[in-house]
């Protein structure tokens, strides 16, 4: 049984405290964050860590994001909190930043993926901040959807994947990001992009100067991964996805010829583009700026994929800003299919 808690019209103390309690007795409750839906857990107990990589069919050796709602709860998971740690707290929490620090013994191995490190942030969202502080626990939360699939942006999206399976979803409404956290290595010297998300890695740089970017980001495979989203496949919906990626009167021409190809061959296509210029099976316009992109992106799988269509037609953007967690999203969709024109 699966209790979903309205609070589309903000935080209700009464209702917070009925999921904390879940979250104190080691139980799943999925909520509402800035950037996407998270799947929770207190993140010091092992046996209720456990049980989001069983709901979510996730890897084990794929670390895990603790949110907190106070500066202060990082002394309690990390070992060393460097002078740019405290920089970037100031300047970008609460909000979409992960920090990744040395871990204390305190905290499982089984929630960072049997790393020596722990990967932190403050959620910019009253819900998910009121259930840190109303359950006592910092919470692990990954996206709370099936491992591999497109994350969650409207709790309809948490229930699609874990009705019947988890104890509590927190419908918060539609989240405003729609990506996942930026996530920052701080272990290294330059500190080290791990995924690009919602915080874009210019303001980062402007704060704190020089940050490398993992190989990772831009598709290279890794044996051990630090942060989500580095190792295995994610985000992809049952359609194939099919990145179309160029100039952009030569990319609408190229969509066409491919609607017309697939259509012909009696293959259901949708596509994912900004502009209505497209006459495909089902069609998902995503929007004009990155902020709508990022924010439409993963609705826009979900829908065309339970439309019934059998390959989604995606234009590219450019990657910059909010853009380069698009299209790293968007590349793990499409597991690297990309037409250049």
């Amino acid at each position: 049984m699966t209790i979903i808690i309205n609070m589309r019209e903000g935080v209700d103390w009464e209702k917070i405290r009925i999921a904390a309690r879940f979250i104190k007795e080691a139980k799943l409750v999925a909520f509402p964050t800035e950037t996407v839906y998270g799947l929770g857990a207190d993140a010091l107990n092992d046996n209720a860590v456990k049980k989001i990589f069983k709901a979510k069919g996730r890897p084990p050796d794929n670390p895990l994001i603790i949110h907190i709602a106070d500066f202060n709860q990082i002394y309690e998971l990390a070992r060393d909190v460097p002078e740019r740690a405290k920089i970037l707290a100031e300047n970008f929490w609460p909000g979409p930043l992960t920090i990744v620090l040395p871990k204390k013994e305190e905290v499982p191995y089984v929630t960072t993926g049997g790393l020596d490190t722990v990967a932190i942030r403050m959620p910019a969202h009253e819900i998910a901040l009121a259930l840190i502080k109303s359950s006592g626990r910092p919470i692990a939360a990954p996206s709370a959807n099936i491992s591999g699939k497109p994350s969650p942006t409207l709790a309809e999206h948490v229930a699609d994947d874990f009705y019947g399976k988890i104890e509590c979803i927190i419908d918060g409404g539609e989240t405003k990001i729609g990506v996942e956290s930026t996530v920052i290595d701080l272990t290294t010297d330059p500190p080290m992009l791990l995924r690009p998300g919602g915080l874009p890695l210019e303001r980062i740089k402007s704060i704190i100067g020089e940050v490398k970017i993992h190989p990772a980001v831009k598709g290279k495979a890794v044996e051990l991964a630090k942060a989500p989203g580095m190792k295995y496949k994610h985000y992809a919906p049952e359609a194939q996805v099919i990145i179309i990626d160029g100039e952009r009167e030569r990319v609408i021409k190229k969509i066409k010829d491919l609607i017309d190809e697939y259509k012909k061959q009696g293959i259901k296509v949708g596509v994912m583009a900004t502009g209505d210029f497209y006459e495909a099976d089902a069609y998902f316009n995503i929007g004009e700026s990155e902020e709508e992109i990022a924010r439409n992106l993963f609705k826009a799988l979900r829908e065309l994929d339970k439309s019934g269509v059998k390959i989604i037609l995606a234009e590219g953007i450019a990657e910059r800003g909010l853009g380069l967690a698009v299209m790293n999203r968007l590349k793990k969709a499409a597991g690297y299919r990309i037409i250049k024109v």
